[in-house]
């Protein structure tokens, strides 16, 4: 049975950025993902330019998934985008509670995702089919495992269809996420997120600001390959693939894809899982 794949992308800023996201979505489209998602900036910062990258990947013929998070907003100003949505054609959405901006101290009209996902439910009825985000290895901001559990099981009793998780390099802390979601009645598809792994540095930083577990096996090869970035390539495109392959042997019924705006990685990830 084919595994359903879908992919992420963020919204350029230069025009070179737009021509490079074309050609990497071309590239992409050859997978025949389920659908194209596009992130949204902290407190709405980049409404226009999701906007416009959801627009185009809809006129190409496939499903796009516009991200939006609620923190900074108001009910008017996401009422109007959930109206833009509609009326473009959109029937996807992936809810979350973003972040601040910096510098920005009110949170607006809504504190939490279950709350965004209430109200699009309220606004819109069954129109979306709507993702909300997971955290195998919880949020970093959550108090405890039990109460980050607590808050994806609200989540999903607000109206939420689906979710994909942050990503994570342990299979086991995914598979334990999803039976401790069971165990709390909530039965979902949680699809796993997977970031391909271009460099280590970068990637480094970002897992420890997300809250993305490396193991230290994999952080220890990794720094030993120093500056060999074919080597750091070959050994991510390994692990990554490995990682997918007992994702979907567990039953994960899904896989998305963190392409960070480029294809080569998630093209051959999936061309070594067939």
């Amino acid at each position: 049975m084919k595994t359903e794949i879908s992919i992420e992308f963020f919204p350029p800023q230069t025009p070179e950025g737009i021509e490079k996201l074309r050609s990497t979505r071309k590239a992409l489209a050859k997978l025949n993902p389920s659908f194209f998602s596009v992130t949204y900036g902290a407190g709405g910062s980049t409404r226009e330019r999701t906007f416009n990258v959801v627009k185009e990947i809809a006129a190409e013929g496939f499903a796009a998934a516009p991200h939006l998070s609620c923190i900074g907003s108001t009910r008017n100003n996401i009422s109007e985008i959930l109206g833009d949505y509609q009326a473009a054609g959109i029937r996807r959405i992936v809810a979350l509670r973003g972040d601040l901006p910096s510098g920005m101290a009110e949170t607006g009209e809504f504190r939490y995702a279950n709350e965004l996902v209430e109200f699009i439910r309220a606004e819109t009825g069954d129109w979306f089919s709507i993702e909300v985000a997971a955290y195998p290895e919880w949020h970093p901001q959550a108090r405890s495992p039990h109460d980050d559990l607590q808050a994806f099981a609200r989540k999903v009793k607000a109206g939420a269809n689906s979710a994909i998780t942050q990503y994570f390099f342990n299979a086991d802390a995914y598979f334990h996420f999803v039976d401790a979601a069971h165990a709390l009645g909530v039965h979902v598809p949680i699809i796993p997120g997977i970031m391909p792994i271009a460099g280590f540095t970068k990637l480094a930083r970002f897992s420890d600001a997300c809250g993305a577990d490396i193991p230290r096996w994999m952080r220890k090869k990794f720094e030993s390959y120093g500056d060999d970035s074919e080597a750091i390539r070959a050994f991510g495109l390994d692990v990554i693939t490995a990682l997918c392959e007992k994702l979907i042997a567990g039953g994960a019924p899904g896989l998305h894809f963190y392409s960070m705006n480029q294809s080569p990685l998630t093209t051959e990830i999936c061309r070594r899982l067939g």
